[in-house]
């Protein structure tokens, strides 16, 4: 299969997976998550995307139950559970963050509804705590990318999961994090993640010069910046081209978000550098509000400066309608960064 990335950083590329990639990255994500043949799954994942496809392969290798919507919609998938006795469900946080705010669970009965996978995007632990409280229903995350077939590392369900963690290496997989002289670093700190086993692509189609820089010496180099503890469970940072470099300064944006998700007003948020002429590069945050609230730029920058240290202290506030994503709910944050930038 040739499959596209998402080009949410860069012109999308055509990941070349083989046969041998996506069969052992679907046999051993069902080993990690416990796949059974009595398992039903809602999917609202496009199957043309490495999640989906995983889940899809899961499922013909298992005999398990997948109920399939065209299009995810919060109020639909409550009825579907109810209805089919749903007991997973993998999405992205957007799928889960709607659910979590829509009216439409009353009156449905979801008690059979026990996990949920969650990838694509970092999911904002508040938003992920709410969520678990309110469905009493366990939420997983995990970590991948089209290069890998897609999954890298997730929460087992055998064992514990721990909150903002991505997980432990998927089985047969292997990771380092490294610095930029391709040096392991020690736990606990911050570095590239690098992935090597089975599920890795060989390459990008037709683009040599692309694949020499991401495929090296038998290693994927994703890009993301991730630190692994000493249980070996990963925690993604950010990726390399979304850091902020603030006065020497470097602040990750995903910081600044888990912040701004704890207000009680916002409802989405996503933080970017923007070009400065003094500082090489200031901090902007956009925000969506929470249908119904009213809050002012000045009482977020406010909030901000109570919760943050000084240098992560956003610059430019903007309050919009939504912030662009793609279908799978990662931010588009190359478009918002176009806006403010032109040259990007």
């Amino acid at each position: 299969m040739i499959l596209y990335t998402a080009g949410t950083t860069s012109t999308p590329k055509g990941v070349i997976l083989t046969h041998k990639n996506l069969y052992s990255n679907a046999i051993n994500a069902a080993i990690a998550h416990g796949t059974k043949a009595t398992d039903i799954t809602l999917v609202a994942l496009p199957l043309s995307h490495s999640f989906g496809i995983t889940t899809m392969n899961k499922a013909y290798k298992y005999g398990n139950l997948h109920v399939l919507m065209r299009k995810f919609h919060a109020g639909e998938a409550f009825r579907l559970i109810e209805k089919y006795k749903v007991t997973d469900m993998p999405g992205v946080p957007a799928m889960f963050t709607m659910m979590l705010n829509s009216p439409e669970s009353i009156g449905h009965d979801l008690s059979s509804w026990k996990s949920c996978l969650s990838a694509g995007a970092p999911f904002p632990l508040a938003n992920m705590t709410a969520f678990q409280q309110r469905f009493n229903c366990k939420v997983f995350e995990a970590y991948g990318l089209s290069e890998a077939s897609p999954a890298v590392s997730t929460n087992y369900h055998n064992r514990p999961t721990k909150p903002g963690s991505i997980g432990q290496p998927m089985p047969d997989v292997e990771v380092r994090i490294v610095d930029d002289q391709d040096r392991n670093v020690p736990s606990g700190t911050v570095g590239e993640l690098l992935v090597r086993g089975p599920n890795v692509s060989s390459g990008y189609y037709k683009l040599p010069a692309e694949t020499a820089k991401t495929f090296k010496n038998g290693w994927l180099y994703t890009g993301d910046m991730a630190k692994m503890d000493e249980d070996g469970y990963l925690y993604l940072v950010e990726r390399k081209k979304d850091l902020i470099i603030r006065g020497g300064f470097n602040i990750y944006p995903r910081d600044i978000e888990e912040t701004l998700y704890k207000h009680p007003s916002v409802q989405d948020a996503v933080a970017i550098g923007v070009p400065d002429p003094v500082m090489g590069e200031e901090i902007k945050v956009y925000i969506v509000l929470k249908e119904g609230a009213a809050t002012a730029p000045q009482e977020i920058l406010r909030y901000c400066q109570d919760q943050l240290a000084k240098h992560k202290w956003p610059k430019h506030i903007d309050i919009v309608k939504a912030i662009p994503r793609n279908p799978m709910g990662k931010i588009l944050r190359k478009e918002l960064r176009k806006l403010n930038d032109p040259k990007v």
